[in-house]
């Protein structure tokens, strides 16, 4: 029969646990088949390589091509622009607006109008018409106080 050399089985198991990766994506197995590929490349050029040193290197690789991504590669695939953080929170985007009151502040509540809507505003007492700058947001009420 023939016979297959080491390196040769180790770009077969990175193939595999990549095509996993593809199969189950989650970035895990991604990390564990480049470290079986660079195993590879290792024993292609030391080809004497002991199986207990292609193990414990393989290990240490693995671990080290995960915490790569986890501490280095991953923060810089999430930069995000300024103010994406606060993307789906319609309410914190709001912070350092103004509105106009569509119904005065009394007793800390009114109401301001917010694009073509109205919501709920609390602060000092203010007449209708005022300016507003949104401080807050709690739940759906904007926290304001009078614009200057």
């Amino acid at each position: 029969m023939w016979e297959l050399s080491a390196h040769y089985l180790w770009w077969i198991l990175a193939l595999l646990l990549i095509a996993g990766e593809v199969l189950l994506p989650g970035y895990f197995m991604l990390w564990i088949g480049l470290a079986a590929a660079a195993m590879g490349v290792v024993l292609w050029a030391v080809p004497t390589l002991g199986l207990l040193a292609q193990a414990v290197l393989f290990a240490l690789l693995a671990f080290a091509f995960c915490v790569g991504y986890a501490r280095w590669l991953r923060p810089r695939l999430e930069r995000r622009a300024p103010g994406d953080e606060r993307l789906n929170r319609r309410g914190e985007q709001m912070i350092g607006q103004r509105y106009v009151l569509v119904e005065p502040i009394v007793n800390g509540r009114g109401k301001a109008r917010v694009g073509d809507g109205q919501w709920l505003v609390s602060g000092p007492d203010l007449p209708l018409g005022s300016t507003v700058e949104v401080v807050a947001v709690e739940g759906t009420t904007l926290q304001v106080r009078a614009a200057v």
